[in-house]
């Protein structure tokens, strides 16, 4: 848990280190606000059009959480499907890495007009982002169990069920927490990436990737670069919240996690 701690401060460092040299550049350059404002101005915009700025997190953080648990869910079962059938995994399993190069800008008009703009076709973008990282990363792990511990199991008569359940699926937890680390700094881009396609459902309503498109028809950049970084920080959000249940559920057994945990 110390080495998360030092992780998460680590990245405050780091995070006040580029703040720093965000501020000297405008300051030596004399870069005009209208191009890159400076820190303080983006703080101030952000503190002035908080309530707005909260509302449009929030929207996103919706979008990107449902699109990340169902990629979850549905990645598992095809992983599960996968390891049952080895033939089914040749088959298919090359088309769900295809899912990571499907070009957004083709397929948003389509979804738009299956099931209309808003947090629906939004969740669905985050969730096609999501989905590839979950199959590969949890069917390794199903299929990688020693295959000495399947005999083992074998026998003394154990079912498949229960080498499911007591075997692969322990053994693919920390495969599966790896997909989903990445999945939740992608399911941010996803959804952010969906609102600038799909848009939302209400005219002035819609999540960071939809206030972006409107900062930018305005030229309120100080407010888009306050977007940008509440994107960010959502992404890093994510990401920790992730570790930190990884820890929770692993350290005390998996092997992984107690040596990133210091015991």
């Amino acid at each position: 848990m110390k080495q998360r701690l030092m992780l998460v401060l680590n990245a405050a460092i780091v995070f006040a280190v580029l703040v720093l040299v965000w501020w000297a550049i405008v300051r030596v350059f004399k870069v005009p606000p209208y191009m890159v404002p400076p820190p303080m101005q983006v703080a101030k915009i952000a503190v002035a059009r908080f309530p707005e700025l909260w509302a449009s997190l929030l929207i996103t953080t919706e979008e990107a959480v449902g699109g990340l648990f169902a990629s979850i869910v549905i990645g598992v079962l095809v992983a599960l499907i996968f390891a049952r059938s080895p033939w089914i995994r040749r088959t298919f399993f090359p088309y769900t890495i295809l899912l990571q190069t499907v070009p957004i800008m083709a397929i948003a008009p389509l979804i738009i007009m299956w099931i209309g703009p808003g947090l629906s076709s939004v969740t669905l973008i985050a969730f096609i982002f999501c989905l590839a990282s979950i199959i590969a990363n949890t069917t390794q792990g199903l299929i990688s169990v020693d295959e000495n511990l399947v005999q083992l199991f074998l026998m003394h008569n154990a079912s498949q069920a229960q080498i499911l359940g007591r075997l692969r699926l322990p053994h693919s937890l920390p495969y599966l927490f790896v997909g989903i680390r990445i999945s939740s700094g992608i399911a941010v881009i996803g959804a952010i990436t969906g609102e600038l396609f799909a848009g939302s459902s209400q005219v002035g309503q819609g999540g960071v990737g939809y206030s972006i498109l409107y900062a930018m028809a305005q030229l309120q950049t100080a407010y888009l670069f306050a977007l940008v970084m509440a994107a960010t920080a959502l992404g890093f959000t994510f990401f920790f919240l992730v570790m930190f249940f990884e820890w929770l559920l692993l350290h005390n057994w998996h092997e992984s996690a107690a040596r990133q945990s210091g015991s």
